[in-house]
Parts: C-alpha cells; sequence; structure tokens
C-alpha cells in the first residue's frame, strides 16, 4: 500500500488543512500533559535555580587577592615641556 500523497490512499494525520490540531490529536496529547506541564516546570526551576545560584556565589567574591598594578606613567612629549 503507498501512502504517499497524490499515490492514491492519503496519510493519516492529527493536523487539518489549515494546520490545527484535530480532536485526534487533543485526545492523544492529553495523557502526557499533565507530565509534561510538570517536566517542564522542573527544568525552568532547576535552569532559574543555577542562575541564582552562580549570581549569588559571583557576588560574593572581593577579589582582595587580585594584584592591580599601578596606572602607568604617561610619557612627557616635546609639546609638554614649553
Amino acid at each position: 500500500m503507498d501512502r504517499r500523497p497524490g499515490r492514491g490512499l492519503q496519510p493519516s494525520t492529527y493536523w487539518d488543512s489549515k494546520y490545527r490540531q484535530t480532536p485526534a490529536l487533543i485526545r492523544a496529547r492529553r495523557p502526557y500533559l499533565f507530565k509534561n506541564a510538570v517536566t517542564g516546570i522542573a527544568l525552568f526551576s532547576l535552569a532559574v535555580g543555577v542562575y541564582i545560584y552562580t549570581i549569588k556565589a559571583i557576588g560574593q567574591d572581593e577579589f582582595e587577592d587580585v594584584k592591580v598594578p599601578d596606572a602607568p606613567v604617561q610619557p612627557t612629549t616635546t609639546q609638554e615641556k614649553k
């Protein structure tokens, strides 16, 4: 049986001609809706938690152990001497 478009039987699809979900697709996705939402919220919370932890950890660093060199001495030019 050939299911390619234009070759007899049309392939079954969960989308109508205007690319909207059909009732069959909505029914097929319903059992996974809650699990997917919980997984999405958990992943989003993890990402936000890592971001907040990183910002707080960086904000606590005082950089007292870093040696800052003195400002470089500007050479005097001949025009400034006049």
